[in-house]
């Protein structure tokens, strides 16, 4: 019999399929072997194979030979739990129950567990009220349990209230909450928590807390738990290293992002799209191409948020060549263009000005979000298309599509572009009217300069006095520009007022004044604007931009003469202006020396 039983065991090991299993399962009833715990647990781990057997693994435990423990049936629970079928866990549980199953406190964290995969909203409250029925809810195990679960289903006054209520809180207990908390967007909420902290934080303590001081750009503070992370026995790990390149990223403190990049023994994916993604969003994508040169080298294949961002940088340069091989790359690769990638590309190839191109891709998007309709109508703004764009906006709004204020910005900006004077007028108006949203500067700002540039300056500076804002630089810009090109450089007493009022290192507050002084001929005043520049220690910003040549970006900035080709550089652009010269463009005062 001995020897029998070792020989079923070993079948049902090596078992792979019910058919087999039906007849194992026939020798252990004539047998008498299910009286046996340890068969019972080899079937138990058979049954975990496929979510598809839990109806026959219910019955089979049902039918099961004396008294059975609750191992077999919170391990099963455990393993649905895990699969990629969560939901079977709760069917298998509800089945179980109606069978006569009494749960104990083991079976109700693996429960909770499969109901936080999938959300489960009315799931949860039966639970947690059979965990008070049954006198289990000062566990500290299902306490942490149903914390994940309401954080994980967006519930947090109730995992608050499970938090607080807690005698004994563990290391588990505050980064299920802190956790919850993150993931709702409640950063200032996760960050008090970590300060309140009374045990010792984890790995997944610090990985909470550090994205949350990025949202925030708590520099400080995450220096700070950074210190702390080097003093722990854990050291700084791939998965921490990570996340301190995300938040030190995030608060634009590059150097420091890059030095840990620059350490790690071994990248993977997070690391590269970490620094390549960060410099894309810190203005800097001509070393975010660099970079990504570099991950291509090391093997690393790109997914598709590195893929995004790489094409954020390429639209930011105009990099058409190296934009066209990414697009290559994704089909090539089979890789889905979700409407992250799509709306990258839309947006590539519009500031590349290809708008035939993006026009395509828009139009192949089976769905398409606000994000993906405000890159195409800013492609079109930018390029001058003004009245596509006023089309596609009239389309926008007749699918039901909801703009929100960049939609408005973008639209704002091709009527500029286009001077369409009264389509501005009536897209400010609904903004308000219609779709109850706020102007902010920008928006206030394109419309001034489409007032200006359509010659109506007294409806410029009327719109400028009902601001609920103080105007910017480059709104006081566009005034000073339109009384340049109608003659009018006697600006009114009070705007000058206004433009001394601005407290601002923006060195562009002290040129727009220089240039208006100069245009009066008030040199006294233009010495006296310098001179508080030089004292304050504000300097213009160079001019700057960038070409892609041969697949490699070239950046040019006002004055530097270190690129290799400078001499011809500059002997082809004494061609071309001569050239405009000839055709009449430009005056010869304007012929590069």
């Amino acid at each position: 019999m001995r020897s029998l039983k070792r020989i079923l065991l070993d079948y049902l090991h090596k078992c792979q399929r019910l058919r087999p299993f039906k007849q194992i399962h026939a020798q252990l009833v004539t047998g008498g072997f299910l009286r046996d715990d340890s068969v019972v647990n080899k079937a138990v781990e058979f049954f975990g194979k496929s979510a598809n057997l839990v109806n026959y693994a219910c019955d089979f435990l049902k039918h099961a030979d004396g008294p059975i423990s609750s191992f077999p049936f919170n391990t099963l629970i455990s393993i649905y739990a895990s699969s990629g079928r969560p939901q079977v866990a709760i069917f298998f549980h509800r089945r179980i129950l109606k069978d006569g199953f009494v749960p104990d406190m083991y079976t109700f964290p693996a429960v909770l567990k499969s109901c936080a995969k999938f959300s489960g909203m009315g799931e949860r409250m039966q639970l947690h009220g059979m965990v008070i029925k049954m006198g289990f809810l000062r566990d500290i195990y299902i306490q942490n349990s149903l914390v994940h679960l309401y954080g994980v289903c967006g519930d947090f006054g109730g995992a608050r209230k499970v938090f607080d209520d807690m005698s004994v809180r563990d290391v588990v207990s505050w980064t299920g909450i802190m956790s919850g908390f993150v993931r709702a967007g409640l950063f200032e909420d996760a960050v008090a928590l970590f300060l309140r902290m009374d045990v010792e934080p984890n790995i997944a303590t610090f990985l909470s807390v550090l994205g949350s001081c990025g949202r925030l750009s708590y520099l400080d503070m995450g220096k700070a738990i950074h210190g702390l992370v080097l003093k722990r026995v854990f050291g700084t790990g791939l998965e921490v290293s990570n996340a301190l390149m995300d938040m030190y990223v995030k608060c634009q403190s590059l150097c420091e992002a890059k030095q840990i990049f620059d350490e790690l023994q071994e990248k993977d994916i997070v690391s590269w799209t970490n620094m390549i993604s960060g410099l894309v969003q810190c203005k800097r994508p001509k070393e975010s191409l660099e970079l990504f040169h570099d991950m291509q080298t090391s093997g690393v294949k790109p997914d598709e948020i590195v893929l995004t961002s790489v094409l954020s940088a390429c639209a930011s340069l105009g990099a058409l060549d190296c934009g066209r091989w990414v697009h290559e790359y994704i089909d090539r690769m089979g890789i889905k263009r979700d409407m992250h990638i799509g709306t990258a590309l839309i947006d590539m190839y519009a500031k590349c000005g290809c708008i035939e191109m993006a026009l395509q891709i828009f139009s192949g998007m089976p769905s398409k979000n606000v994000f993906a309709w405000n890159s195409l109508l800013g492609g079109l703004a930018l390029h001058g298309h003004g009245h596509e764009a006023v089309r596609y906006f009239k389309e926008m709004a007749r699918i039901g599509m909801r703009p929100n204020e960049v939609t408005f910005l973008v639209i704002l900006t091709a009527c500029c572009h286009s001077g369409l004077v009264d389509e501005g007028r009536r897209y400010i108006y609904e903004m308000t009217s219609l779709y109850n949203l706020s102007p902010k500067l920008e928006h206030f700002g394109c419309m001034v300069d489409l007032l200006c540039k359509a010659g109506l300056l007294n409806e410029a500076l009327q719109l400028i006095k009902i601001m609920p804002m103080l105007p910017d630089v480059r709104i006081w810009g566009a005034i000073l520009s339109a009384c340049k090109s109608h003659g009018n450089l006697e600006l009114p007493q009070e705007i000058l007022h206004d433009l001394r009022e601005l407290e601002s290192q923006d060195s562009g507050v002290y040129v727009l004044l220089s240039n208006i002084y100069a245009s009066n001929n008030s040199w006294a005043d233009v010495k006296r604007i310098r001179r508080s520049m030089r004292e304050k220690g504000i300097i213009k910003e160079p001019g700057s931009s960038a070409i892609e040549v041969h697949g490699k970006a070239h950046e040019f900035i006002v004055g530097d003469s270190n690129h290799p080709q400078n001499t011809e550089i500059h002997e082809l652009l004494k061609i071309l202006t001569s050239q405009i010269y000839l055709e009449g463009h430009f005056t010869h005062s304007f012929l590069i020396r």
